[in-house]
């Protein structure tokens, strides 16, 4: 973790808050983070990405996802601040997941962000309606089963960490699972891709 305190700044609909920090006039949808930011705090090309890509996604609303990857939960919230009925949070650092779960209480999404230590594999059996991954790609490839498994059909899933050489790879493996894509974000060096499980 980093020992720099941000200051409050807006991504697309949302204003990231440091604990403590009053509300900025104007200010969009908040999303309250601890004092010290991690990566995950919103400032990253992907992370920022995913933010504007799900306050355009109204399947969202009443809907059961899976964060993976979560870091600090930043993702998690947002989903739950658009009407998500509840998030499961899944980051195999522990550091990560108890970030995550002092983030969902700074935002009062305790019962609606459940933050987990452990595997993807720990969640076996569980089907969501949407799954955010702003993971490396090369555990994209690597999870791509289980995150496919994982979603209904017709579930979205929304992926980021994609660097920009990589994105054919990717590509390529969630449509040979059954995936459509729907939208893609190209930014400075990585990509962001939204797909629908057919």
């Amino acid at each position: 973790m980093s020992g720099r305190i941000f200051t409050p700044f807006a991504i697309g609909d949302f204003t990231i808050l440091p604990e403590g920090a009053p509300l900025p006039e104007p200010c969009g949808t908040p999303l309250i983070l601890g004092r010290k930011g991690a990566f995950g705090s919103g400032e990253h090309e992907t992370t920022a990405s995913c933010l504007e890509m799900l306050a355009e996604l109204p399947e969202i609303r009443d809907a059961r996802g899976l964060d993976l990857g979560s870091g600090t939960g930043i993702l998690a919230i947002a989903a739950v601040r658009l009407g998500a009925e509840t998030v499961v949070a899944v980051d195999i650092e522990w550091p990560a997941a108890v970030s995550c779960a002092a983030n969902a209480r700074l935002n009062g999404m305790e019962d609606r962000v459940l933050s987990v230590c452990g595997e993807l594999a720990s969640l076996r059996g569980e089907q969501f309606d949407f799954l955010l991954a702003n993971i490396y790609a090369d555990l994209h490839l690597a999870l791509a089963d289980q995150m496919v498994a994982m979603t209904r059909p017709g579930g979205l899933l929304l992926l980021s960490g994609i660097p920009l050489q990589d994105k054919f790879d990717i590509q390529n493996r969630f449509s040979r699972l059954g995936c459509s894509q729907l939208d893609m974000r190209i930014l400075e060096d990585y990509v962001t891709l939204l797909v629908r499980k057919d």
